[in-house]
Order: structure tokens, then sequence, then C-alpha cells
């Protein structure tokens, strides 16, 4: 296996941008990043190649095709032997209205977040999973309301200790 590349201000400048404007051409990106367009795409191609850039998608905003609804899950499995985990894992994975799944630590064992067209199908969906016998043996729903805060990703910056624009 071999070593990550190290990052350099550079490198990270560019997964600033990418991150703020993933359609950004590279001539624009290396202007933004003060290099020339050839080593600039060099660098972006090497950021994907060692998995820092996971992958470039549109967000879509489905408020504006629906009323879709938002409801995190607390669940719990009836055992905790590594075959149910397994098990459980495997089986979620088929839930396209599933956008998160953590294993946690504390009072419940996942915290999941489903986006559905409705109360009645994030139900359906639940109820599914315990006819399917994924070793549920509780769930907790709470339905979002209003949301405030969300952002496609943390920016960059801000875990790697760098001052983001908004902070200075």
């Amino acid at each position: 296996m071999s070593a990550l590349p190290r990052l350099d201000r550079i490198d990270v400048a560019i997964l600033a941008e990418l991150q703020r404007n993933g359609r950004v051409t590279n001539a624009a990106l290396a202007e933004r990043v003060a290099l020339s367009p050839s080593p600039c795409l060099q660098r972006v191609r090497r950021l994907e190649a060692a998995g820092y850039i996971a992958g470039y998608g549109a967000q879509v905003a489905f408020s504006r095709l629906l009323d879709a609804l938002t409801v995190f899950t607390e669940l719990t499995l009836a055992n905790h032997r590594r075959e149910d985990f397994v098990r459980f894992e495997a089986g979620i994975r088929r839930y396209d209205c599933l956008e998160e799944c953590h294993l946690i630590s504390g009072g419940y064992d996942y915290l999941m977040k489903f986006v559905t067209r409705s109360v009645d199908h994030y139900q359906q969906i639940m109820e599914d999973m315990i006819d399917r016998d994924l070793g549920v043996e509780k769930y907790f729903s709470y339905i979002v309301i209003k949301t405030l805060v969300q952002k496609p990703a943390v920016p960059v910056t801000a875990l790697l200790g760098e001052e983001s624009r908004e902070e200075r």
C-alpha cells in the first residue's frame, strides 16, 4: 500500500476551491491558486488518484421538486454480535432514501438520516426493515421541522486549522 502524498498549501487551496465550486474550469482554478493550468491539472489528478477528492456532483434542491420529509432515526439492534452488525449494514444499503447511516457510541447503535416523500413512506421503509429481519430491536424517529444550517461539506480549511474567509 503506497503512502498518501503530503498536502501543501496549494493542494489545500485546490481542495477548498473545488469544494466551493466543483464545476470551476481548470484555468480559473489555476488562477485562484496561483498556478499555471498544466501543473494545476496535474495536482487535481494527483488528488483524485490519492482519494482526497471523492467525487463531483450536483446538489439537488428537493424542496423545488416536492415537500420532502427528513427524518433522523436512532436505531438499536436486538443482538450485538459481529454477524448482527454485518447483516444489518448489508441489509440497509438497498434503501435509496437512506442518506446517511452512522455506527455510534452511546445509548443506541445507529444514527440514520432518511429523506422521504411522506411520513407514510418513511414508515413503510421502517416496517420493511423489520419484516426483512435485519435485527432491529427498537427505533426512535425525529421528523425535521426546519433546517437551519445545511452545508454540502465542512470546508477543508476549517478542519485543517486554516482560517476561512468568514473567520477573518
